[in-house]
Formats: structure tokens, C-alpha cells, sequence
């Protein structure tokens, strides 16, 4: 009999998020619809986990309304989260600040759309420095992941819960409408039981469930009202966030061995980019691939070591170049950086990105 769990798919992108976090034992999803990400809600609504795995899924009243339920529930130890799109996820913003700073591990889905302000329902890549950069109050960092398939939206929910736990640090998924809404093949992950409240008491210990070693309740807040206190526990974070620089760079690599340009491109933009690259090749021109997969923490040295002797770096988004000062620092002016891109919701040709090789590079 064929295994269930290998069994080859085919749906969307947002189907494939919370397909995917049924099989993963989440605990609980509450969210609020809004396009291009509404199919993660209205999928967990039809297959009604509640039934089946115990899984909580709750429209909330709001965008804000929705993070603060995840907050509540990742500081229980509960596998929690929430999905939204770019304005919805501006409205998370000071709540994720707030997770950074009590150190609970929730996860947020930003499928990205055009902005500023309310913008378009169309796919945009304009939400990197808001997720890399910290959109809310105070010094902290977001793990961000940035799938380029389905298959990928499908595997980092589980990534993105395991890095969220392990450094007790809220993660993102950074997609776009362009993998929210396109269909491919996917396999989905197989089942894992949700936790029992005593696994969550001897896994979390920190939860607000479990008490502290004198029997008092475990309390998490990000207020701290002495000054030093405050520095200690931001020291404290940049000790953390330090770590994962160190141990939790991701990416990936395509025909750069012999290489003469490299672009440079995330999510939906590298897709564009390996088409680009296939048209460059065709010509005679030699390019090659470097995707970073983790937005934070970013590859800083793995960019700069495969950018080294390259004649140029092109680096391709569908925004207005949040990433390329990034690409900038990493390599630091040993190698001409440039950047293309299209705005506003605008998806951009593969012959467009070879041309802006050709014409800013070459």
C-alpha cells in the first residue's frame, strides 16, 4: 500500500501552509482573511482539524486581535499561529515586538502583497525590511524563512516551529502572492501527535503553564523598569540572536562554479532569476544563483565568499532594492553590486532581468 505521507499533491501555496500545519501537530491558528493569503484560513476551515487532530482555528476579530491569541497561546508552550498579508501583518507589529521581547516563540505567515498603505492584491517582495529589520519598537530579530515553492511553503511550517522553539524567538514565513496562489506538486509532511500539557511542561518550562522552582507561576512580560535590568536582558538577546547568526544560515546555490555574474534574488524574484539565467546562458553569458533562504539571519559571508573575482552582482527583487544594501555590506565594494526590479505589485519577465545584467553589468 502506498505510505499517505508520500503521497504527491497538488494545491496551492496557502493550501499547502496549512495542510501542512495539521501534519505537524500545530496546536492552534487564529487569523483574519485577507487576499492574496485567505486560502490558509478558508483551507484549515474546510478540513476542520478540530475534528480530527484537536487543533484550535479561529477567525479572529482583527489582525491585532489575531497575534495577541498567538501570543496568549505560545506562551502556554501551545504551537501557535497566524497568517495574514502585508497590511495585516503592520498591524502585528508592535505584538511581535512584544513576543521578541518575553521570548515566546509563535509564528507568523506574511504572504506579500504591493504597498505602501493598503496597495494592491497583486504579489510584491516590499515587506523584506519590515521583516528583517524589525517593523515593531526595540532592538530584536525575526528568523525569517522565504520559501521559492510550494513544496517549500509545506516544509518550513515545521522549520519555522522548530527554530521558533529552540531560540524561543518568533519566526516569519516571508512569501508572496506569486507562491500563495500558484499550484505545484507537494509532498506534505507525515503526522506528528500534538504534545500532551505535561511534554509542553518538560519542553517549555518557561510556559505559563509550568511554575518556577519555588512554585510560583511562571511570568512572561517584555516590561522591565530598572534601566540595567533592561540592558542585561537585551544583552541577553543579542547573545541569542549571535547564536542563530552563527548556526542557522540558509541557502542555496545554482550554476555558480563557473560563473562570471551572480544575481542575487529571494522567494518568487529567484524562480524569475533561474528562468533569467537559463536565457543568459543560452547566450553565452556565464551567471549563477545564490538564494538566500534565511532573510534573517542573512548569509553575510557565504554572499561575499561567492561574489569574490565575479565581474558584477546583480540582485533581482520585486521591490524597490530592500535587499541589495545587504548585498552591499556583505561584499563591501570588492565587486560592482546593482539592482532591478518592479514595484508595486508588478512581476517582472526573466528577459527583463537579463537585459538589466546586460545594460548595468556588462
Amino acid at each position: 500500500m502506498k505510505n499517505e505521507t508520500q503521497e504527491v499533491t497538488l494545491m496551492k501555496g496557502n493550501e499547502a501552509i496549512a495542510r501542512a500545519a495539521i501534519r505537524c501537530g500545530v496546536d492552534g491558528f487564529f487569523g483574519y482573511p485577507i487576499t492574496p493569503q485567505s486560502e490558509i484560513i478558508e483551507t484549515l476551515a474546510l478540513d476542520k482539524p478540530w475534528e480530527t487532530t484537536g487543533m484550535v482555528v479561529l477567525q479572529a476579530e482583527s489582525e491585532v486581535a489575531a497575534i495577541n491569541m498567538v501570543h496568549g497561546a505560545a506562551g502556554a508552550g501551545k504551537k501557535a499561529f497566524t497568517s495574514s498579508s502585508s497590511p495585516g501583518v503592520a498591524l502585528m507589529q508592535e505584538c511581535i515586538s512584544y513576543m521578541a521581547g518575553s521570548e515566546i516563540p509563535g509564528v507568523v505567515v506574511n504572504v506579500q502583497r504591493g504597498g505602501p498603505g493598503l496597495g494592491t492584491i497583486q504579489p510584491s517582495q516590499s515587506d523584506y525590511l519590515q521583516a528583517t529589520k524589525g517593523g515593531g519598537n526595540g532592538d530584536y530579530n525575526v528568523i525569517v524563512l522565504a520559501p521559492a515553492s510550494v513544496q517549500e511553503m509545506a516544509d518550513f511550517v515545521d522549520l519555522a516551529f522548530e527554530l521558533a522553539f529552540k531560540y524561543r524567538n518568533p519566526a516569519m514565513i516571508l512569501s508572496d502572492g506569486v507562491i500563495g496562489q500558484m499550484m505545484e506538486k507537494v509532498v506534505l509532511p507525515p503526522y506528528k501527535p500534538r504534545r500532551t500539557e505535561e511534554e509542553i511542561r518538560q519542553q517549555c518550562p518557561w510556559a505559563t503553564i509550568g511554575r518556577t522552582k519555588d512554585r510560583k507561576p511562571n511570568i512572561l512580560t517584555s516590561l522591565e523598569l530598572k534601566p540595567e535590568a533592561m540592558e542585561q536582558h537585551n544583552i541577553h538577546l543579542q547573545q541569542k540572536y549571535a547564536e542563530i547568526e552563527a548556526n542557522e544560515v540558509r541557502y542555496e546555490t545554482s550554476q555558480c562554479n563557473d560563473a562570471e555574474y551572480i544575481i542575487v534574488a529571494f522567494g518568487s524574484a529567484a524562480r524569475l532569476a533561474q528562468k533569467a539565467i537559463e536565457i543568459a546562458r543560452h547566450e553565452g553569458i556565464k551567471v549563477g544563483l545564490f538564494r538566500p533562504i534565511t532573510l534573517w539571519p542573512f548569509p553575510k559571508r557565504e554572499i561575499d565568499e561567492i561574489a569574490r573575482g565575479k565581474k558584477g552582482i546583480l540582485v533581482a527583487e520585486i521591490n524597490a532594492g530592500q535587499m541589495v544594501d545587504d548585498v552591499r555590506l556583505a561584499i563591501n565594494g570588492k565587486e560592482p553590486v546593482e539592482y532591478f526590479g518592479r514595484l508595486g505589485g508588478v512581476v517582472p519577465e526573466p528577459d527583463e532581468i537579463v537585459d538589466a545584467l546586460k545594460n548595468k553589468l556588462m
